[in-house]
């Protein structure tokens, strides 16, 4: 359990750090100086990037959860290199699917 506490540590000042940066970057798009439009854009894109992060975590999630449900159902209950293969190639393929649905249209022609 004590190993727990700088980890927690770290990922509490990464997270810090991250708000402070996008709390001062929103401050600098309120300046007088900055076109509305601009800010009306960089909200439509920042609302379709949190659309696509839940997008991304809940595709990922549910390819583990199979991944989990599968090892259960074929009695895997040790942590071995077979069910962890599977955990990380699951993972994996939930974050190429979400890449799929996620990336913008391609025209043809």
């Amino acid at each position: 359990m004590q190993e727990l506490i700088p980890i927690t540590l770290f990922i509490c000042i990464a997270y810090a750090i991250h708000a402070i940066a996008d709390a001062r970057a929103r401050g600098k798009l309120v300046a007088p100086h900055v076109p509305e439009e601009v800010i009306r854009s960089l909200a439509v894109l920042e609302e379709e990037r949190r659309r696509q992060g839940a997008l991304r975590w809940g595709i990922s999630l549910v390819c583990l959860a199979l991944a989990m449900a599968l090892l259960e159902a074929i009695g895997a209950r040790d942590l071995t290199f077979g069910a962890a293969a599977a955990l990380v190639g699951s993972a994996g393929l939930g974050q190429l699917l979400a890449w799929h649905f996620t990336r913008p249209a391609t025209r043809k022609g």
